[in-house]
């Protein structure tokens, strides 16, 4: 399939042109689906990673570089972290860590889930990185890492990541997230992304009136569009688009690929185990094996005594 012809496990960027507000839209299907069904998660537990994954495919792919996006969330509630990973050639992967025996009924928000905590945006680059935007928070730059960081605030996902550009004064921003999981057990999400593009120079000129009504009148569109349009598969990306952007004259650009992709291998395992002292890794051993569970995709690399004199031996 040809990428102009996707329609789903996507990010379809676009522009309004009456405006110059640049968008993405994200559809997240098998993929998500696939993640999620990786793990046990209680229904609220699941949603609230399937909102940080399209929420970070959206925020991740706004940015020009190579290497990967990371969102995450720490919390004091049940939900103690959510973390995904956006690798700029398309690869995602999500988990969470909650309280074993936690309700699975559904009605609360990530606020409460979450409780009180921080959110991280973390860029691990292997090329420079372009377009985001400097929290006053807290920033850091080592090498090839770049990372934001604020409070939580709001009661959604979508809440805290605006605070957080409302932090750094720069890029106005607005999203709307849905995830859904049908009665076949199966999970979709979808996210929509509007953010103002600074002017020549680098510059958003706040009193601009013309430029307020032009966001506020955006804002209003993107408010329109409904959980059920966001994540229904029948309702192909750029007609979604178009219903809720043609006067403004949205125009679409290539969008690109999304798949489910994990880091975790035998040789990183490997190498963290020969990282650690001998006699702890010795006491990790249960019937002689050592076993080490990748958190994202839930695989295990079981090590037995022969294994592991030759991990130390080379």
């Amino acid at each position: 399939m040809r990428e102009k012809e996707l329609t789903d496990d996507l990010v379809q960027p676009f522009q309004l042109c009456s405006s110059s507000l640049r968008g993405r839209l994200v559809r997240l299907g098998p993929a998500l689906n696939l993640i999620l069904h990786q793990h046990a998660y209680p229904g609220p537990v699941g949603a609230l990673v399937g909102e940080a994954m399209t929420i970070a495919a959206a925020l991740g792919t706004a940015l020009k570089y190579e290497g990967v996006f990371t969102f995450q969330v720490k919390g004091d509630g049940d939900v103690r972290m959510l973390v995904a990973d956006v690798m700029s050639d398309g690869g995602i992967r999500a988990y969470a860590q909650f309280t074993q025996g936690m309700s699975s009924s559904s009605g609360r928000t990530a606020a409460q889930l979450l409780g009180k905590g921080h959110l991280a945006l973390t860029c691990t680059l292997t090329r420079p990185l372009q377009g985001i935007a400097e929290s006053p928070a807290e920033k850091q730059h080592q090498n090839d890492r770049y990372q934001g960081i604020v409070s939580l605030e709001g009661e959604s996902l979508a809440e805290a990541v605006q605070h957080y550009f409302r932090q750094s004064e720069q890029i106005p921003t607005g999203i709307v997230v849905a995830v859904h999981q049908d009665e076949q057990q199966r999970w979709r999400g979808g996210c929509l992304m509007l953010q103002r593009v600074p002017r020549e120079g680098g510059m958003i000129v706040e009193r601009d009136t013309s430029t307020e009504d032009d966001w506020l009148r955006a804002m209003m569109l993107m408010g329109t569009c409904t959980p059920a349009e966001l994540t229904d598969f029948a309702l192909e990306p750029n007609q979604l688009l178009y219903r809720l952007f043609h006067e403004e004259g949205v125009r679409v650009f290539d969008p690109h690929a999304f798949r489910h992709q994990c880091r975790c291998s035998e040789e990183r395992v490997t190498n963290m185990l020969r990282s650690l002292p001998r006699t702890e890794v010795e006491d990790m051993a249960v019937d002689g094996v050592v076993s080490v569970t990748c958190e994202f995709c839930n695989r295990s690399y079981r090590f037995n005594q022969m294994q592991r004199q030759e991990l130390y031996a080379k």
